[in-house]
């Protein structure tokens, strides 16, 4: 980092009180021709500018947009907002109503899960936290896998909206999407959601298949299969924040 990128970010990220946001980041961008912000969930912000800019400027632009970021950035804040490193004393998908309690065990060796019921057994060395926290991570989206396949195929018969094939991500900002070629990609974070959410998701893949677009015609489709879509779509834009900060990057 050079001199001038430092003084850009000290000069952009101090919130009202002075303090610089660790969750704040200025980046130069060759490409950018205009200054844009982004929120991700986790309520990490990104201030995108072209090259040269002077800090004056971002000062300007943060403050013009602070009301709005500050309100994404509850948005999408984890409920549970921890520490960094710090791993939770349990896990709970909503979406199937089943709950983990996690039991750390001290041992060598890289760290690996051991699933007993209802009991989720962390075996590794605690000063690798950030190799915890993808195990966590990569069990979630097995279960995922499990749980969302023959959910979207179930949805998908009784509708007789076909789609190719699935794809479980851990897409940063969207819930899911859909392609021409039919294939449905959505997000492993929706298990923390309840499962009315999850469904409504589903159901607005699955009608993407036969809608490239949010038409009314595709919202008609909708609302036939799904009549709370309204309601349903409200609560899955704010479902950031029922996300735990360890499944989050």
């Amino acid at each position: 980092m050079n001199a001038r990128t430092s003084e850009l970010q000290q000069l952009a990220l101090l919130d009202e009180a002075g303090t610089v946001r660790d969750a704040w980041r200025v980046r130069q961008s060759l490409r950018a021709t205009r200054l844009t912000v982004r929120v991700l969930p986790g309520g990490y912000v990104e201030i995108v500018v072209p090259r040269g800019t002077r800090p004056r400027a971002i000062e300007h632009f943060v403050t013009c947009h602070r009301r709005w970021i500050e309100h994404k950035i509850a948005q999408y804040r984890p409920l549970d907002a921890a520490p960094a490193g710090r791993l939770p004393k349990g896990i709970c998908f909503a979406a199937i109503g089943r709950r983990y309690e996690l039991q750390r065990i001290e041992s060598s060796g890289p760290p690996r899960l051991e699933v007993h019921g209802e009991t989720i057994r962390i075996l590794g060395e605690r000063s690798r936290p950030a190799l915890l926290r993808h195990a966590l991570q990569r069990f979630t989206m097995r279960e995922a896998h499990s749980t969302l396949a023959p959910w979207l195929a179930g949805l998908s018969a009784a509708t007789g909206l076909r789609y190719a094939r699935l794809q479980i991500r851990r897409q940063r900002t969207r819930w899911g999407s859909s392609s021409r070629s039919g294939t449905i990609s959505l997000n492993a974070c929706l298990l923390f959601q309840e499962p009315a959410i999850v469904n409504y998701l589903l159901i607005h893949e699955l009608a993407h298949t036969r809608h490239m677009n949010h038409s009314w015609r595709f919202w008609a489709l909708v609302a036939r299969i799904e009549p709370r879509w309204r309601e349903l779509d409200r609560a899955l834009s704010q479902g950031w924040c029922n996300v735990p900060s360890w499944a989050l990057d």
